[in-house]
């Protein structure tokens, strides 16, 4: 089996880390579990993460999600290339959409089927591990200025740090 090297898992419930550790041992080098998020940065500065699985509640009785997105944003602030996956009792679509929207890589339901778990961390990890072709990067970067722009080119260009004319040939030779 490939080794995917080392998944950080976060959940205030023992009983679940010790659920995801059995499942995810197999699949990974290592399986390291925290109950405190508060610890992530302290962890991933002393270790090698290939990914999180981040649950999205950590306070009794709070079941908005708020805390797994502010844990998320912190993440992505840190360590923006490595991979979250958001795990979470409550499988609201609004909640899942504002995830990924934050940065996380994909959202996954308590409780889990295992198979499944191992086969979306592994697509996560693949997908990662990718690497995008330059031209094809580059046009995303440019669509993203454009649309941020409204459309006005000259604005796209000047926060691209290109000329307008460099701006239209870009776009020529995509089409």
């Amino acid at each position: 089996m490939q080794d995917y090297g080392t998944i950080l898992c976060v959940d205030d419930s023992e009983a679940i880390l010790t659920a995801l550790r059995l499942c995810l041992s197999g699949t990974f080098r290592e399986v390291l579990t925290l109950t405190d998020p508060e610890q992530i940065l302290k962890t991933m500065a002393t270790n090698e993460v290939d990914i999180v699985l981040l649950d999205m509640n950590f306070s009794l009785g709070v079941n908005s999600g708020q805390e797994g997105l502010l844990w998320l944003r912190t993440l992505r602030k840190h360590y923006p290339d490595t991979p979250v996956v958001l795990l979470t009792a409550y499988a609201e679509v609004d909640l899942a959409v504002r995830g990924l929207k934050t940065g996380a890589a994909d959202f996954v339901v308590k409780p889990w089927d295992n198979d499944e778990l191992v086969h979306r961390l592994r697509d996560v990890l693949e997908q990662s591990a990718r690497i995008e072709p330059l031209e094809r990067v580059e046009q995303e970067h440019i669509r993203r200025a454009i649309d941020h722009n409204r459309g006005n080119l000259s604005k796209a260009a000047e926060q691209l740090g290109i000329a307008r004319q460099t701006l239209y040939n870009k776009l020529k030779s995509k089409n």
